[in-house]
């Protein structure tokens, strides 16, 4: 059996080893349902800010004293105006009052009502109206003035609005909008960034556990410690893949249940490469994020000998992440700039933004030089870490980091 040959059939040896013992694990069920067990929280959570802010919400009303030949004209323009809002967008309710001797004075009581809060009141001629609005009654004021302008047209040609037959006709667009590419292109960016942060983290413990079992010292004597590092990465990687593909088909079975409106919306994300190559190049891109930080993290936590020590550097290696996407926001908002440049050839950040590229640009070819760019770095990585491991912990027999030894 030829040297490569010999050293790829340890490697999946050790990958199978390292995937067995995590998936064929009860713990493994309780990472496999956490996303479910977040969302379980988060919508628990929401529910109760949305009804505690729906139950204040019905409070507010905006305010319009005129006349009642007035008032009329007001409630339509109001009812016309609000079909243009979304539910969680629509001004708050319409509330007409008849003037009295001083709606100046009535306008500003109109602010301590018990039995409703107003964010904006309105008074005197429409012509000139006075709009009175709160802290964050702004925009009411504007809504207000824009009724007042309805109705004074509507006063002026015989109390009724003009009806409009307006017809109304889907249209499908042949190619994706630019917002839409750039709404895609970060959205692959946070996918592929969310999952990284969610799944390489893992990879950290590993060899510490195998350390402090002395596990390590039998695998290194029996197979190249390139073949441990890289083994080990694929079997974490296999962990990550069976986590994704699981929820990928749970999210894949709820999207035909969700309204027409949603998959419009969805319709708008086309990546300006296409569907299909977008889908192969996300998934390539997730697995060279995935290798590069594994790696990275696999080195970095192989000169950890506690769990002390991993949970110290969970915190530098998470900022790492959050660095690497802020990199790569900050390329895709000036695309022809030298931070989008750094962004793709930095090996870290180097998956983010070509991802993000796919769904912005239709080009090829950057994606082949990318990837292969990027799969060099996962070799030099994991050939880093096993020599740094090799000639740091494995040469003395001591389980101290290297950093530690320098004193001694």
């Amino acid at each position: 059996m030829s040297p490569s040959r010999r050293l790829i059939r340890q490697t999946l040896t050790i990958a199978r080893r390292d995937f067995i013992a995590t998936v064929f694990t009860p713990i493994f069920l309780l990472f496999l349902f956490a996303p479910l067990i977040m969302v379980a929280f988060s919508t628990i959570g929401a529910m109760g800010a949305a009804q505690a802010a729906d139950h204040g919400a019905d409070r507010v009303k905006i305010v319009a004293i005129v006349p009642d030949a007035i008032a009329r004209a007001f409630v339509e323009a109001d009812t016309r105006t609000r079909t243009v809002f979304r539910r969680d967008e629509e001004p708050p309710a319409l509330k007409t009052l008849a003037p009295a001797r001083d709606p100046a004075a009535q306008a500003r009581a109109a602010f301590e009502a018990r039995d409703y809060d107003a964010t904006a009141v309105l008074y005197g001629p429409l012509e000139r109206p006075t709009i009175l609005y709160g802290a964050r009654g702004a925009r009411a004021a504007d809504y207000l003035a824009v009724l007042a302008g309805q109705s004074l047209v509507a006063d002026r040609v015989g109390g009724h609005l003009p009806q409009v037959a307006a017809v109304k006709t889907p249209f499908v667009r042949q190619r994706a909008t630019l917002g839409g590419q750039n709404q895609t292109a970060f959205l692959a960016v946070f996918g592929v960034f969310f999952l990284t942060l969610f799944l390489a983290g893992q990879v950290v413990g590993t060899m510490a556990e195998e350390r402090s079992n002395k596990v390590i010292e039998v695998l290194a004597a029996a197979v190249p410690l390139e073949a441990v590092f890289l083994g080990k990465l694929l079997g974490m990687f296999g962990v990550a893949v069976l986590f994704v593909g699981f929820w990928g088909t749970v999210l894949g079975q709820l999207t035909s249940i969700l309204p027409p409106s949603f998959a419009g919306m969805v319709g708008e994300l086309s990546p300006a490469i296409g569907l299909p190559m977008f889908a192969v190049l996300f998934v390539a891109y997730f697995t060279m994020a995935y290798l590069l930080l594994g790696s990275v993290f696999l080195t970095i936590g192989a000169q950890a000998s506690t769990m002390r020590e991993i949970q110290m550097l969970s915190l530098p290696i998470t900022i790492v992440q959050v660095g690497m996407f802020t990199l790569t926001l900050s390329g895709l908002s000036k695309p022809d700039s030298w931070l989008a440049v750094i962004a793709e050839v930095f090996p870290l950040s180097s998956p983010f933004a070509m991802a993000g590229m796919a769904a912005a640009r239709d080009t090829l070819w950057p994606h082949a030089v990318a990837l292969a760019w990027q799969a060099l770095w996962v070799a030099l990585f994991v050939t880093l870490g096993a020599r740094l491991f090799r000639r740091g912990v494995l040469q003395s027999g001591s389980v101290r980091p290297f950093w530690r030894r320098k004193r001694a």
